[in-house]
């Protein structure tokens, strides 16, 4: 089973190559990883370029772009695995057995999408872990009480967007959340809970970046579970609180 990952790339020279590199280093063979750059003016397209020539499971595509959403569609659309994730140019995998234990949970459960743990870390000690999410079986009516997993962690079969289609270029920051929604809705879809961190993500990403962003993220948040018809402000107040005991350790 080949599986696709998909990064989008802009200016991200600071952290573009432990992401990469995480990748090269998995012990799972059959790899597609895609670069999809928005036209970056620094060091970004050297580094990438520089690793592609030394391992042939990397694609690069530069040119400018709408945004990360516009990006990861444009990676979908390109992706010749049967298994697509994402691992953002500022997240890197967790191990080196991530994607063996990813197939081998589709394997064994025979399901559409496998998903798991997150952690968020500092941004300049990445061994140092700010906030754990962890996950946890999903049941359907976990949708109206806020419920999701963590989107870099979600691993999908390709059909699922053929089925349910791309993501949202009307939401800026909220895309991932209207796309789980509308996905996990689907009773006819199995997901599979893998317990183990599957990614880690330094601070700072778009939706946490400012207050604005935050306001900004909610808004469009509340805007995803009306168009899904999930619920509606009690759903969004349920979601944001249930994040605070991520700051803990497990």
């Amino acid at each position: 089973m080949k599986i696709t990952l998909i990064t989008a790339t802009y200016n991200s020279e600071t952290s573009i190559k432990t992401c990469i590199e995480s990748v090269i280093s998995q012990d799972y063979p059959e790899v597609e990883h895609l670069i999809i750059d928005g036209a970056s003016t620094d060091n970004t397209l050297l580094i990438v370029k520089d690793l592609q020539k030394k391992h042939n499971h990397i694609t690069l595509i530069s040119e400018p772009d709408q945004g990360i959403y516009d990006a990861l569609n444009k990676g979908i659309s390109k992706a010749t695995g049967e298994v697509i994730g994402f691992v953002h140019s500022d997240d890197f995998l967790a191990s080196e057995h991530v994607l063996s234990e990813i197939a081998l949970q589709f394997k064994k459960e025979i399901c559409d999408g496998v998903y798991g743990d997150l952690e968020y870390v500092d941004k300049q000690n990445t061994n140092k872990v700010i906030r754990y999410w962890k996950s946890c079986n999903f049941t359907p009516d976990m949708l109206k009480k806020g419920w999701m997993p963590a989107h870099p962690t979600l691993f999908l079969k390709k059909e699922i967007y053929k089925k349910h289609g791309i993501f949202d270029l009307n939401f800026k920051i909220a895309a991932d959340y209207d796309f789980i929604l509308r996905i996990f809705k689907d009773e006819h879809l199995k997901f599979s809970y893998l317990p183990m961190v599957l990614t880690k993500m330094r601070t700072g990403g778009a939706s946490n970046r400012s207050l604005k962003n935050i306001i900004t993220k909610s808004k469009e948040d509340y805007k995803a579970l009306k168009k899904n018809k999930i619920g509606g402000w009690p759903t969004l107040f349920i979601k944001n609180v249930s994040k605070l005991s991520q700051f803990y350790k497990k």
